[in-house]
């Protein structure tokens, strides 16, 4: 298969969709990868990384989208790389439709297979390709969070973990999944006073062997919510629902009523945001206030450490990217229901569920475009 590797274009995107390493597990296997010239430079891959890998270095995306079975990428395809993408190719990237309907649409009228990271899943009930992505988020968003509480960023002049005589900063997080326990991980290690909560009781009760009192776990209600936000100085929005919208946890009335000063780091904006008033920002202006509370909504956290975070990303995708390209994605989405979850868009079909409910658009089942039993 030929498999081609743009290089990411979303601003401040670092990142890139094979490192020279798992490029050279594919050209060793017999596969053609084109990589733009210059895609992983700024991350340490330098061209001659990826010659020496086996890979053909192309000048611009443009003839790597024209050339390529497959396209492997980070971040959704922005508007430009949409109207590259031809019927019956392979797009294996994240997507992140559910807020998101004009790229849903052109990824509709392109007629290409988009395959969507996060929502693979595995025999574990996980997503395996979402989960090295949301440990680097959850543990950046409490650094960034404490530096948005900072006076000179807006915040209220808090310091996290208070010094002896004055108390610790109040971190909520909201969520106990992949997000919310490695922020909390790293919140308890700078010594805050944390509050997790969660719908999940199963989760909660992991939370609490794995914490054993460091931090104060909370069934997750709209009261409890609103209790500890009210309470807060940071809270860290990491609430999910796979494919779907986030769920709107936080609203704009609770917001008018938090401390002044305090910090919002929504990590879930990706799928749209959990406060009301949150929208999607970027590494070179990262925040905003409303109502005297600092926003931190970058929507692609993990790029700030392109290099750590497109290593780990590889090392869950590559055994998928093997598949595919040795496969092809009707055996391989045939065959393993797991990859089959991630079919988000098929040749002018959407087949995610959630986001058909997010876009009012009718869906059909991955299994019926593949032809294949439930």
């Amino acid at each position: 298969m030929i498999i081609g590797v743009p290089k990411e274009i979303k601003i401040h995107e670092y990142r890139i969709g094979m490192t020279p390493a798992s490029v050279r597990e594919l050209t060793a296997r017999g596969h053609t990868v084109l990589v733009e010239t210059d895609a992983g430079k700024a991350i340490g891959f330098t061209d001659a990384h990826y010659l020496a890998a086996g890979a053909e270095i192309i000048r611009s995306a443009a003839e790597i989208f024209a050339a390529a079975e497959m396209i492997v990428k980070v971040k959704e395809p922005q508007e430009i790389e949409r109207s590259l993408l031809r019927p019956g190719q392979i797009l294996f990237t994240y997507l992140h439709l559910a807020p998101d309907l004009a790229q849903t649409q052109d990824l509709l009228r392109s007629g290409a297979i988009c395959i969507a990271y996060e929502t693979v899943t595995d025999d574990k009930g996980g997503l395996p390709l979402l989960a090295p992505m949301s440990e680097v988020a959850g543990r950046m968003a409490i650094h960034a969070g404490a530096t948005a509480l900072e006076r000179s960023h807006g915040g209220a002049g808090v310091l996290l973990s208070g010094v002896p005589g004055v108390a610790p900063a109040k971190v909520v997080i909201l969520g106990g999944g992949v997000v919310g326990s490695n922020a909390a991980r790293m919140a308890i290690g700078m010594r805050a006073d944390v509050t997790v909560l969660d719908r999940s009781t199963e989760t909660l009760r992991r939370l609490d062997n794995e914490f054993r009192g460091a931090a104060k776990l909370i069934y997750s209600t709209t009261e409890s919510i609103e209790h500890a936000v009210l309470e807060a100085d940071l809270v860290i929005g990491a609430v999910l629902l796979p494919g779907a919208a986030a769920p709107k946890l936080i609203s704009a009335a609770m917001v008018k009523k938090m401390k002044n000063g305090s910090v919002i780091v929504d990590v879930a904006i990706d799928q749209g945001g959990c406060a009301e008033t949150s929208h999607a920002t970027t590494h070179s202006n990262p925040t905003y206030i409303v109502d005297d509370v600092v926003h931190y909504c970058v929507a692609n956290m993990p790029g700030a450490v392109a290099r750590t975070s497109t290593q780990a990303l590889n090392n869950a995708t590559l055994p998928f990217i093997i598949k595919l390209a040795k496969m092809g994605y009707a055996d391989a989405l045939s065959s393993d229901k797991h990859l089959r979850n991630g079919l988000n868009v098929f040749r002018g079909q959407l087949t995610c569920a959630e986001v058909g409910v997010a876009h009012a658009l009718p869906t059909v089942t991955a299994e019926s475009v593949l032809a294949i039993s439930a």
